[in-house]
């Protein structure tokens, strides 16, 4: 990280590798001797949260600024859809009907990707969750073209690791759940939503209802797969119930490949915000 002074007073860090330098005394090996910032145990205090959380938030925004990352692509999208290489270990047939959307990402990674080079890798940022599955993809795209994208994965209780296509500088990793997904939607230029499960339809109705409630601007937010999504959820219904209306239904596109949803991206017009919620 950048750490340019802009302090006469002597720098945390020179303070910190001195306190390791200390004589060892019943004093010093105290905990309450620790520096507070330094002090891995106190940080993790249930009083902590409210530090912990800003820091979350701070961290990737420090290393995305000095990346001078301006806009993003976010890819949503799930983690058990295989490569069509692997669609043969598949756990359902489903799955391995739905590998061809893994590829769909891949190449639309990399032609976002085309256009952020361009940009000097600042705008058009691909950014995923870092996982395996469609956002392995992702990040394998934007690799192939020789970009950058971005990884924000997060702590599960089994083991795991981001995948190795993520750029390792822009590489985050999580504990909380809701400032991972700011920061998925903090530069977001357009929203691409692959068929996923649990985790995928939680970002994607997050994202829509942000949109929908006019705290977010409007971007493309485009659903990879119409039958997947008409399968899986019913809009039409909640239009029918009147708990959505009809306006929320535009508020997303349907596309099936990679070509289609760039398109829709490099014409779009610059949308506000909505500054009043349809049917209220």
């Amino acid at each position: 990280m950048n750490d340019e002074r802009h302090s006469i007073f002597r720098d945390a860090g020179r303070d910190r590798k001195t306190a390791e330098d200390i004589p060892d005394t019943p004093q010093t090996r105290a905990p309450s001797y620790r520096l507070a910032f330094a002090d891995e145990g106190f940080l993790c205090r249930e009083e902590l949260r409210p530090v912990r959380l800003q820091l979350e938030l701070l961290k990737p925004q420090l290393l995305m600024d000095e990346h001078e990352i301006a806009s993003t692509v976010v890819l949503f999208g799930g983690a058990r859809i295989p490569s069509p290489a692997e669609k043969g270990g598949a756990r359902t047939q489903t799955l391995a009907d739905l590998s061809h959307f893994y590829e769909e990402a891949r190449l639309f990674a990399q032609k976002m990707t085309e256009k952020s080079i361009a940009s000097g890798n600042r705008e058009f940022v691909v950014a995923t969750g870092g996982g395996p599955g469609v956002m392995e993809a992702g990040n394998l795209g934007a690799q192939e073209v020789g970009g950058v994208s971005i990884g924000l994965n997060i702590v599960l209780p089994h083991e795991q690791a981001p995948n190795e296509f993520v750029t390792p500088d822009l590489c985050f990793n999580f504990h909380y759940f809701a400032i991972r997904k700011m920061h998925f939607l903090m530069r977001a230029r357009a929203i691409c939503v692959f068929p996923g499960g649990f985790g995928t339809l939680d970002e994607m109705f997050e994202s829509l209802t942000l949109i929908q409630t006019g705290r977010m601007k409007r971007v493309p937010f485009l659903l990879f797969g119409r039958a997947f999504w008409e399968k899986i959820i019913n809009w039409e219904a909640l239009e029918d119930a009147g708990t959505i209306s009809p306006e929320d239904l535009d508020l997303f596109r349907f596309v099936e490949t990679a070509e289609e949803a760039a398109a829709i991206i490099e014409e779009w017009d610059p949308a506000p915000a909505r500054d009043d919620i349809p049917g209220r």
